[in-house]
């Protein structure tokens, strides 16, 4: 099968790509210097040279905080709607099947449940606004995945493990918000299924991410334990005392009930995916 994936210098687009070769597909992974999907004409020109039977958007504008202000709003969104729409319209022009890689960001995160995918998305920021009009313009297609997966961490890139990592070793006091609740997805984890799932017509919306729930604060705790880092205080706090300039879900539990049903294997618990990351990435204690 013939695969392009954008963002394939990111997290999850690096990850894909050594995923699908690893399986015999022919990828063709662009990034922005590829191509730009702010711009219909290379896109257009990309897609109808490469033919791809299979496109996987991951390419995005990800930093949550920053979008809140105006200018890099208007850039957000040209990233993830305009550019999501422009590879929407390729994809239909050339009989692509799109899987659009979009996250928990989209719901407004009240209550205690996990959010099914076909509940009312009502986004709290404009990250999430944003991918849920790109979520809009990939359900106008006939052949579509739209995955939503979140707290997502991988080789490549900044991410939250990192950072932790890297502040715990130049702190003995640390603060994370402890009433925000999700799942940490590891990137190696995902991309495994999304490979599963790009070679069948079961087309829809999906909730992936690694098994289990926690918050913010516990997963820094857990990402403390398996590094055998110690003589590091952490303490919880809220979202309202830690006041990022984005509001976030308190609640990104993901229903994935899905997968299964439609023949899907489920991720691994997000501890065992962590202690999987921190081998790869030499930091495991």
């Amino acid at each position: 099968m013939k695969i392009l994936v954008t963002g394939a210098k990111g997290q999850l687009g690096s990850d894909i790509v050594f995923e699908l070769i690893g399986r015999g597909h022919t990828v063709i992974g662009v990034d922005k210097e590829e191509m730009d999907i702010t711009d219909i004409h290379s896109v257009s020109c990309i897609l109808h040279k490469e033919m791809p039977d299979a496109v996987i958007h991951c390419a995005a504008w990800t930093a949550v905080d920053a979008a809140e202000e105006s200018e890099n709003g208007k850039i957000c969104r040209l990233v993830n709607k305009t550019g999501t729409e422009n590879v929407a319209a390729v994809c239909r022009e050339i009989s692509a099947v799109m899987m659009y890689m979009s996250t928990d960001y989209v719901f407004d995160g009240s209550g205690e449940k996990p959010w099914n995918p076909n509940d009312k998305r009502a986004p709290l920021n404009v990250y999430g606004q944003t991918k849920y009009e790109g979520e809009l313009a990939v359900e106008q297609l006939e052949k579509y995945f739209i995955v939503r997966t979140s707290w997502v961490y991988g080789i490549a890139g900044k991410n939250f493990v990192k950072t932790v990592l890297r502040l715990a070793a130049s702190n003995k006091k640390l603060s994370f918000v402890c009433d925000q609740f999700g799942s940490p997805t590891y990137t190696r984890d995902l991309s495994t299924l999304l490979a599963d799932m790009i070679v069948t017509d079961k087309y829809g919306i999906y909730h992936a991410s690694n098994e289990g729930i926690c918050s913010w604060y516990e997963f820094t705790l857990e990402i403390l334990r398996q590094a055998g880092i110690t003589g590091v205080e952490v303490a919880p706090i809220t979202a309202d005392e830690y006041n990022a300039p984005a509001r976030r879900p308190q609640n990104s539990r993901l229903n994935k009930d899905k997968l299964a049903e439609m023949g899907f294997e489920r991720l691994p618990h997000w501890q065992d995916a962590l202690s999987r990351y921190l081998a790869e990435t030499g930091e495991k204690s």
